[in-house]
């Protein structure tokens, strides 16, 4: 009887000394000793007493031991990562963070200017739906279902006077027909002024390649004329330049020289009421046409000269007469 109950005795204290390894042995209390690691810890230590209640209602023995093994696989992993590398809430570590084209979670640059544009791009984006509106409120004469479509056969014969291959056949009709050398002159400086407007105009045109407020498609005029795009307007440009250069070169009168102004102005704001060009388009065309113009004053041709170049195209210039 003694030795039954002194070994019933020390079995008891072997079992309380196994209850207190296994309390210490707990994650409550390894996470004592992981200060940075608490709150990884903290979760570790629910997770092993839910699955640690769930082994003691189910009896099973395995589980209870895995989750006692478990604990020390977390610390070993919370080891190895840094203190740099704290795990994030949104389950995207630093690392991923860095990688990222921003860094530190900002969006990429190109992201951030559509988010954030600036007030130039603003101020742009303003002016052109502005000029967009306008110019399809004044495209009126645009289509015969239009509210002036009656006057689109006007509209459309002011147009023609402002195309380029017009005033070059007239410009070459007239140099054929003129005596004088004063007029023919100046009869080759327009010629070579109305070619340098339709080049250039034609060569912006195909760099911007605009096309109208309404994108209709081109005549066979504007085809010949390569006045295929929108920006500028080679009509606005084209009756500018022959207007300055009109006046400066002709003696007229007054009412002339007015009536001369006035068919420039009704020549560019013809081709926004057929709705073909935009304003923008018809004020832009105004300034290369007076840029032309002061252009070719720049490089104007003697007399001797434009007579040179009349012998040339005529097949009777001799070079050494």
């Amino acid at each position: 009887m003694p030795s039954s109950s002194s070994s019933s005795s020390s079995h008891s204290v072997r079992s309380r000394t196994r209850d207190r390894n296994n309390v210490l042995g707990r994650p409550e209390f390894m996470s004592l000793n992981q200060p940075a690691m608490r709150s990884a810890a903290a979760a570790a230590a629910a997770s092993a007493a839910e699955i640690r209640a769930a082994g003691a209602a189910g009896g099973s023995s395995s589980s209870s031991s895995s989750s006692m093994r478990r604990p020390p696989q977390i610390k070993a992993q919370t080891s190895q990562s840094g203190p740099s590398e704290e795990p994030s809430t949104d389950g995207v570590s630093d690392k991923d963070s860095k990688k990222e084209p921003g860094g530190g979670g900002r969006m990429p640059e190109e992201d951030c200017m559509q988010l954030n544009p600036s007030f130039r791009g603003i101020a742009m984006n303003a002016l052109l739906a502005i000029d967009i509106s306008l110019s399809k409120r004044m495209g009126v004469c645009a289509y015969s279902s239009s509210s002036w479509g009656g006057c689109r056969s006007m509209v459309a014969l002011l147009e023609l006077t402002g195309y380029g291959i017009t005033w070059i056949i007239g410009a070459v009709v007239c140099l054929t027909r003129s005596n004088t050398l004063a007029g023919q002159e100046v009869l080759v400086n327009l010629l070579l002024a109305l070619l340098l407007d339709v080049l250039t105009i034609a060569g912006v045109q195909r760099l911007v390649k605009r096309r109208g407020p309404w994108e209709m498609t081109p005549g066979f005029l504007d085809c010949v004329s390569m006045d295929v795009y929108s920006f500028p307007a080679a009509h606005a440009s084209r009756a500018a330049m022959v207007s300055k250069f009109l006046l400066s070169h002709l003696v007229l009168a007054v009412p002339l020289r007015i009536l001369l102004v006035l068919w420039a102005c009704l020549v560019g704001v013809s081709r926004v009421m057929l709705g073909k060009h935009h304003l923008t388009d018809m004020v832009c065309g105004f300034a290369m046409g007076l840029l032309h113009f002061s252009l070719m004053e720049n490089v104007w041709l003697s007399s001797g000269t434009c007579q040179t170049l009349i012998s040339i195209g005529t097949f009777s210039w001799s070079p050494f007469s």
